[in-house]
């Protein structure tokens, strides 16, 4: 008895230990590792990782009714379907990144039925999501070989709620200095201000969509400087800050 006891409590630490892992990458942050990840996807991706309908401008959901509905009890569903592809513990990771959409917001990611509008995680070359929704069935791309991670997958969760990175808003230039001279030529794009709703919300070094100092750095030099402390840490690795909540429950009215 006391063998099998130890063998379960064994078998849980591994567990607890692997769960551990996949929420926390070592030495990198979250942009960072999507951008390198996405170097090698076949798909057309605005910003290093949001998908754009080719029939619609990028922007569009700045603009338009993109996002998803509240129900009557004031919760907002967003249907999923889930690959195949991933494994139990893959499956745990993602179900725990939903998990703190839930316990902070009125967003609720629930398993599709027959819904019309839904999103499907895929094991695809990469970490990459339509922004908003799109209708019909919209890829959000978790690859297996890097991005099921905790804050990689609220990273593109978020993008899927209808949230640009935090870089390209409106306001950027007041609080950091983004140095052309350290970018690489063809992916200035990438740094392009936005006309955004900020929601009356202020600037957020910490949100887990803000870049990291090296985005598409040419020459390993920073891209983007915080001003005016440069010191200020930028492309966090853990989870969705305090302001990334805040702004869920202003646009979602939870």
């Amino acid at each position: 008895m006391e063998s099998r006891a130890s063998l379960s409590i064994l078998a849980l630490l591994l567990g607890l230990s692997q769960a551990l892992y996949l929420t926390q990458p070592d030495g990198e942050d979250m942009t960072t590792r999507i951008l390198t990840i996405n170097k090698g996807s076949s798909e057309l991706l605005l910003e290093g990782d949001i998908l754009a309908k080719r029939s619609r401008n990028a922007l569009v959901c700045l603009y338009n009714n993109c996002f998803w509905k509240k129900s009557s009890n004031g919760l907002v569903k967003v249907p999923y379907t889930l690959s195949s592809d991933f494994s139990s513990s893959d499956a745990t990771v993602i179900a725990n990144a939903m998990a703190s959409f839930h316990n902070k917001t009125c967003i609720r990611f629930v398993p599709r039925t027959n819904e019309t509008d839904y999103i499907s995680i895929k094991n695809n070359d990469g970490c990459y999501s339509y922004v908003g929704k799109t209708g019909g069935s919209q890829v959000v791309s978790l690859s297996r070989l890097s991005c099921v991670y905790y804050g990689v997958v609220e990273h593109e969760l978020n993008h899927a709620l209808g949230f640009y990175h935090e870089h390209v808003r409106s306001d950027r230039d007041k609080y950091v200095t983004i140095n052309w001279k350290n970018i690489d030529p063809a992916t200035t794009s990438n740094f392009d201000l936005m006309n955004t709703k900020n929601l009356n919300t202020p600037y957020d070094y910490s949100s887990v969509m803000h870049y990291g100092n090296t985005a598409f750095s040419i020459n390993g030099l920073d891209t983007i400087t915080p001003t005016p402390d440069p010191s200020v840490m930028i492309g966090q690795r853990q989870e969705l800050s305090t302001i990334d909540i805040k702004r869920i429950n202003i646009l979602y009215k939870c």
